[in-house]
């Protein structure tokens, strides 16, 4: 994974299947806690997620709902989208369709 600073505010992590997804989660937790930012993930090399990856999803996002900051999934394939739908996730995660859609809402505050 690579996980840019693409500002002095925004992160941007880029993640894979697992066993990555679980060990790039867990570093970008090490380095939120360290310097909050916003986060933009982007799911576009994930093709599955299990159960261990929607509870790290959800530590990040309590992590992110605690220091103010926004997080937003991108580029969430089809069948990574349907287990979101299924277990609700839908509806408590921002997304977009890109990186740079990502970016220019963290950008305008939106």
């Amino acid at each position: 994974m690579a996980i840019q600073e693409w500002s002095d505010d925004i992160l941007v992590a880029e993640l894979g299947d697992d066993p990555q997804f679980t060990d790039e989660l867990a570093a970008l937790m090490d380095k939120l806690e360290a310097d909050a930012k916003h986060v933009v993930l982007n799911f576009a090399a994930v093709g599955f997620v299990n159960s261990s990856n929607i509870a790290q999803l959800l530590r990040l996002r309590k992590l992110m709902i605690s220091s103010d900051k926004k997080l937003i999934l991108c580029d969430v394939n089809t069948q990574v989208w349907g287990v979101l739908l299924v277990t609700g996730l839908d509806k408590i995660f921002e997304y977009t369709n890109d990186v740079s859609t990502a970016l220019a809402m963290l950008q305008l505050g939106g």
